[in-house]
């Protein structure tokens, strides 16, 4: 059974209200109060689509989804949870669209809004989805930019309870690049209440003015977040180990210097030892096995990721189905 705070466990009206028409660009503007509400519908929404009920919420709804990434689960899944909310997703790579040949973001908002309930976007820029969110009176929801990647967070939190119950208070272990998923990551276990050891290459660290907030907000609630270059050190008595690609998409041309100011900061069999013996592994994905984390951890029996990239379905449907009006 899940354990969350008492206060997500009754559905609270006035956080209905607070999330209908909203957008979902980071975890930092939303109150902890309200990411805990949305875990609980997420959980409960997962728990009745394994029995079949499927009720639809957003039945007549029309999500647009604007791609200038490629995309496995982030695309299967809003489209998948669209449906099975009732309503319809509409795939448009950024490409296709006007614009990618140079019509301003002020213009595409504005037109976008008087097609669609709400709009998904996998983009570069972090600012250009904020100029898109400001000029387009639907809800914007971020599904990945260069700073952020808050819905994946949201399916890592929903995965953690699953497999530890109460998080509050457990460590976190996150090592590897210092990217978008790390920001949304730690932003979200902060909200939780957890601790937190980010550990990453000398040059590779998160963004200082969001790992401030982060800390903020993780003083806040209990929780705390260290920042060191060891990753044994980071890795000690965790509860939750996580990792992701060391070359994420657009860094290509790094791949040969983030091979070699990476070496060591695989998770392996050697690292994991220092973790709690029934830690959870987990991982964004797409993995590659043998560079940021081992076949042996990935594939073994401490890991989750499947489960967690299933998840990304249950948490989506639940912020669609609370922003979408």
């Amino acid at each position: 059974m899940i354990k969350l705070p008492l206060s997500a466990l009754n559905i609270e009206e006035k956080i209905e209200k607070s999330l209908k028409g909203r957008d979902f660009l980071t975890l930092l503007d939303f109150t902890t109060e309200e990411i805990t509400y949305l875990l609980h519908k997420a959980y409960v929404m997962k728990q009745e689509a394994t029995k079949g009920n499927l009720p639809p919420a957003l039945a007549g709804k029309t999500l647009g989804m604007i791609f200038e990434k490629h995309s496995t689960r982030t695309r299967i899944s809003f489209e998948v949870g669209m449906i099975q909310l009732g309503g319809h997703a509409m795939f448009m790579n950024a490409k296709d669209l006007q614009i990618g040949r140079g019509e301003s973001v002020y213009d595409t908002g504005h037109v976008l809004s008087e097609y669609l309930d709400g709009v998904m976007i996998r983009a570069n820029s972090h600012e250009m989805v904020k100029e898109l969110a400001k000029h387009t009176s639907v809800p914007v929801i971020n599904g990945l930019t260069d700073l952020f990647h808050p819905c994946q967070a949201m399916a890592d939190l929903l995965t953690m309870i699953e497999c530890k119950g109460a998080i509050a208070g457990l460590k976190l272990a996150y090592v590897g690049d210092g990217n978008n998923v790390a920001h949304s990551l730690i932003i979200g276990a902060a909200h939780m209440g957890m601790h937190v050891a980010v550990a990453t290459p000398a040059g590779y660290e998160c963004n200082g003015e969001i790992v401030v907030k982060a800390k903020e907000l993780a003083s806040h609630n209990g929780g705390s977040i260290v920042e060191t270059n060891d990753p044994i050190e980071a890795v000690i008595d965790a509860d939750i180990v996580y990792t992701d690609v060391w070359t994420s998409m657009g860094q290509e041309d790094e791949t040969e210097k983030r091979l070699q100011d990476f070496a060591g900061f695989q998770i392996n069999d050697e690292l994991i030892v220092h973790a709690k013996p029934d830690f959870v592994f987990l991982h964004c994905l797409p993995a590659h096995r043998e560079e940021e984390v081992s076949a042996s951890v990935i594939d073994g029996p401490n890991s989750f990721v499947f489960q967690q990239a299933g998840n990304r379905l249950h948490a989506q449907k639940a912020i669609l189905a609370a922003v979408i009006e």
